[in-house]
């Protein structure tokens, strides 16, 4: 057994100073060498009946490199397991004696996971937003997929555009008497009240006729996700070749059969289902948002250091991308690089407090992800991206630590579940327009 003795302990910082005695190596060097002879090949010697003289001449060098680090790692458990200390990384290890006939001495650096007190979470009060999904919803959703199913017709007569028409147009936008890239298109079909163009776009192109030429002025939006447009002013010279109309929709038997339903009815049942389950995943949404700036609140241990590094390697690294890009939020473009830091710090800190708090539940209350639920995510993934399942299947299955991905939210809902269960937890009666402004989680 390796002599651990502690050297330093500052905060969540621990060092050692560990020596494993030589007969330890030795032994597991011995071992490996058994192991190595079983499979050896010589010629003059049938598999696995070399000499173990021989072995140890050609191999013993490699099977106490091997010893050793299996002597360390071993080691390094048992100082961790002595000392019941959770790492919060792998501890950082310097060989300090390693000498052949020597005990092997090293150091050891870690830093292990605060200890969680948890509170009772009955105490926790949440409000979820409940909206009912009303029938003319319902109907506007299914009127809306009948005009996508099916194609716009021609208008026959020689009246103006209105709102919903389709517009066959040629346009060609400048910004400051400058062309630019991706401004101009030909043919496009755009429907009036879609929204799908900028600012008053469309309806500046309302009382058109086929045949018109009109120059539009629009203004892009400050956070436009093309940085060199945003907040610019721009012109487009627009022609109308041509005005569309939808068929009027009839919500009847035939539309649902033409979409694929057997009658209206199941039609529209679907479709309820679908909007509320959306809105379910509004509300849940909204209470993880509420439960976790509890939760923020509730726990102020200090975290690891390494961790908090890590998380706030990694969210700097997007930020400081977007930064360059010219690509950062409106509110961050006005704050300097220290200013910055100094807050996505602090959005570090907090992400990483809430994953140890939510740790810290899934292990005391053994909540854990099972491997049919680990499969039916991984389907769920790979279903994604139709015709390369097999491709993002064997990536997940033969990448390392590329499941973890697809098992640590899976954990993350099911602790929230759990702390939810636990939560009181009253329902809000709201509009669907209420509910959709409500914000998400972060």
């Amino acid at each position: 057994m390796a002599k651990v003795q502690v050297l330093n302990q500052d905060g969540l910082k621990h060092e050692f100073s560990v020596t494993v005695p030589m007969q330890d190596v030795a032994d597991k060097t011995k071992l490996r060498l058994v192991e190595i002879g079983k499979t050896a090949k010589m010629p003059g010697f049938r598999p696995g009946k070399v000499p173990m003289a021989v072995i140890e001449q050609r191999h013993g060098q490699e099977a106490r490199a091997e010893a050793v680090d299996q002597a360390v790692s071993d080691a390094a458990e048992q100082a961790l397991s002595e000392h019941k200390l959770r790492p919060a990384m792998q501890p950082k290890i310097e060989l300090v004696t390693f000498a052949e006939g020597k005990d092997v001495e090293f150091k050891m650096a870690v830093e292990v996971l605060p200890e969680i007190k948890l509170n009772d979470f009955s105490s926790i009060a949440l409000e979820r937003p409940v909206a009912e999904v009303a029938d003319a919803k319902v109907d506007e959703t299914i009127t809306t997929f009948a005009k996508r199913f099916r194609q716009p017709e021609a208008v026959t007569d020689a009246r103006a555009a209105r709102m919903g028409d389709v517009l066959v147009i040629n346009f060609d936008g400048s910004v400051g008497g400058e062309k630019r890239d991706g401004m101009k298109g030909e043919k496009h079909n755009l429907e009036l009240g879609s929204k799908s163009f900028i600012d008053t776009f469309e309806d500046q192109l309302v009382g058109s006729k086929a045949g018109d030429k009109k120059t539009i002025k629009v203004t892009f939006p400050d956070q436009y996700h093309a940085a060199d447009l945003a907040g610019q002013k721009a012109e487009f010279d627009v022609e109308i070749l041509e005005i569309l109309q939808h068929k009027p929709v009839e919500l009847n038997d035939e539309l649902a059969k033409e979409m694929g339903f057997p009658s209206i009815d199941t039609l529209r049942e679907r479709v309820r289902t679908d909007i509320d389950t959306d809105y379910q995943r509004i509300s849940r949404s909204v209470v993880k948002r509420q439960l976790m700036d509890q939760l923020a609140a509730a726990y102020a241990f200090v975290v690891p250091e390494s961790l908090l590094d890590a998380e706030f390697n990694g969210i700097w690294a997007q930020v400081d991308d977007a930064r360059k890009k010219g690509e950062l939020p409106e509110e961050d473009k006005k704050k300097s690089e220290d200013e910055l830091r100094k807050e996505y710090r602090v959005i570090a800190e907090r992400r990483i407090r809430l994953g140890l708090v939510l740790a810290e539940v899934a292990q005391q209350n053994k909540i854990e992800v099972t491997g049919n639920e680990l499969r039916n995510a991984l389907m769920a993934e790979a279903r994604r991206y139709p015709g390369q399942e097999k491709a993002v299947f064997d990536y997940y299955t033969q990448t390392q630590g590329a499941m973890e991905r697809i098992r640590a939210p899976l954990l993350e809902e099911k602790v929230i579940d759990h702390i939810v269960g636990k939560a009181k937890v009253t329902d809000k009666k709201m509009s669907a327009e209420e509910l959709l402004k409500l914000p998400e989680e972060e």
